[in-house]
């Protein structure tokens, strides 16, 4: 895909800040939401400024070459639940959070100590083009449900927590986020063009706020789309700046507390989650380097990656309390942009570290109601949804052996197969991922001769094997031709020439 600025490029001063904030809208709604969803006081600012921190570290680890935002990881939330579960304290449950986020980022240490010496050969021929491209189009698939989800979803809720606003009116400033969002990318013309993404939302946000003043004028319930009594919160001084969670984690009178029991507990609710989630980090960089037309497995290498995915995550919960990873919206943000610089990401990852300290923008942002959201989210997932089919393109799905690996993965994820053991859950997209490689491992049990002579071919391959059945043809003619004069000699006389004229 041509990017209009690539990963080394550096926009202008202005434009740079304006492809920031597109950034951090893009991640913004899930960033935030798993603290939300995990509770316990968590603090959503601080999930912000972690995120910034572990970009920062991601992007010191690959040398500035992914074009990657990092976010709070939603695998880890039955992990993080298992943090404050049983007899634990709250300040034990924070604890938690930070030993279990060592303990998943440790994982990724020692994989990046494996690929270092072993290669990134035995990962392609494990997980070719036939299965990391669905599995990324599954990505983008298995979030359409959410997206969708919040296309008719309001802010504000009674005392029920039953949304109050119209679904009809929610849809009505969803579509209208999204229509503005495809007409500035398809139509806009330079600077509109690469900031879709600010345009609708302020587009989706001035209706929203239009038909809620009339709500809260008329005390209409159904219009009333967005939430202005979280500004209420600037009246309490913690909302000033962001509640880390190492000031509850070392802050902590743990008494008798078995910390070896429950030390282990955390290590079984991260440690296998954290190989889920690698699973999660091949496919957003095959992705990534898909649309950036540079394979980042190779450069920086894989080993880097999954460093900097690693030991952010671990700097990000010891701020913010939530293991990090790299966010789908970020790589469908660069995709629909064409902005892959990586100077963006980092000013991203700055402008997130500066905002969760300044509580009016953080509010604000809180503020963007689902459905403006949810209208963004369609164009994000299916980016990632198609960026993922592109590459199987080249893959013959006439041959039945390709054919059942995509079906099988594409059913699994779309399906949502997830396994749950406990506190460990197996997401659907690493079940799909699994199940596809065990069938494509099935389907070509045969021995290595016979797999090397009926593998389906790539297109060059196969240029190259009819290229060379044309040249055998033409040298088998020409022997031909050659043989004729001698076998008619041994046979009957040849053919007198005819006289020449003088």
């Amino acid at each position: 895909m041509k990017m209009i600025y690539g990963v080394k490029d550096r926009p202008q001063p202005l434009r740079l800040v304006l492809f920031a904030l597109q950034q951090l809208l893009a991640i913004l709604a899930a960033t935030i939401a798993v603290p939300a969803v995990v509770g316990h006081g968590m603090s959503q600012s601080a999930a912000l400024f972690g995120a910034g921190v572990g970009t920062l570290v991601y992007l010191l680890f690959t040398k500035f070459k992914s074009p990657v935002f990092l976010g709070s990881s939603f695998a880890f939330l039955g992990s993080m639940a298992a943090a404050f579960a049983g007899a634990a304290t709250a300040s034990l449950g924070y604890l938690g959070l930070i030993l279990g986020a060592v303990f998943a980022g440790l994982v990724y240490v020692v994989i990046a100590v494996v690929v270092k010496f072993a290669g990134t050969k035995w990962i392609d021929k494990l997980m070719p083009a036939v299965i990391i491209g669905p599995t990324v189009a599954i990505i983008g698939l298995s979030l359409a449900g959410n997206a969708v989800g919040d296309l008719m979803a309001g802010s504000v809720t009674n005392a029920e927590n039953v949304m109050l606003c119209s679904p009809y009116i929610a849809l009505l400033c969803g579509l209208v986020t999204l229509g503005v969002t495809v007409a500035c990318s398809v139509y806009g013309k330079k600077m509109l063009k690469m900031i879709p993404f600010i345009i609708g939302i302020l587009a989706g946000y001035i209706l929203a706020a239009i038909f809620t003043g009339i709500g809260y004028a008329a005390n209409i319930d159904a219009l009333k789309v967005i939430n202005f009594e979280l500004f209420g919160n600037l009246a309490e001084p913690s909302a000033w700046y962001p509640d880390f969670s190492f000031l509850h984690a070392f802050n902590g009178d743990y008494g008798d507390a078995n910390i070896g029991a429950y030390i282990g507990t955390i290590a079984v609710a991260y440690i296998p989650v954290a190989f889920v989630v690698f699973a999660e980090h091949l496919a957003d960089h095959k992705n990534i380097s898909s649309i950036i037309e540079t394979d980042l497995l190779k450069d920086p290498g894989l080993s880097r990656t999954l460093l900097g995915d690693g030991v952010g995550s671990m700097a990000g919960a010891l701020f913010g309390g939530c293991p990090n990873t790299t966010y789908g919206e970020s790589v469908g943000c660069v995709a629909i942009s064409g902005n892959a610089s990586v100077a963006t990401i980092f000013v991203t990852a700055l402008m997130a570290i500066v905002a969760s300290f300044i509580a009016p923008f953080v509010l604000f942002l809180a503020t963007i109601p689902r459905c403006v959201m949810g209208g963004v989210c369609i164009a994000l997932y299916g980016f990632i949804a198609v960026s993922g089919l592109k590459m199987i393109q080249k893959v013959d799905l006439e041959d039945n052996r390709n054919l059942f690996v995509v079906s099988v993965i594409l059913v699994a994820g779309v399906g949502g197969l997830a396994v749950s053991f406990g506190q460990v859950t197996i997401t659907s997209i690493a079940c799909a991922l699994i199940l596809g490689i065990l069938v494509n491992l099935l389907v070509n049990v045969k021995k290595k001769g016979t797999a090397e002579t009926e593998a389906p071919m790539s297109e060059g391959a196969a240029a190259e094997a009819a290229e060379a059945e044309t040249i055998e043809e033409v040298a088998a003619s020409e022997e031909e031709a050659s043989r004729e004069p001698s076998e008619a000699a041994e046979g009957e006389p040849a053919p007198e020439e005819a006289p020449k004229e003088e």
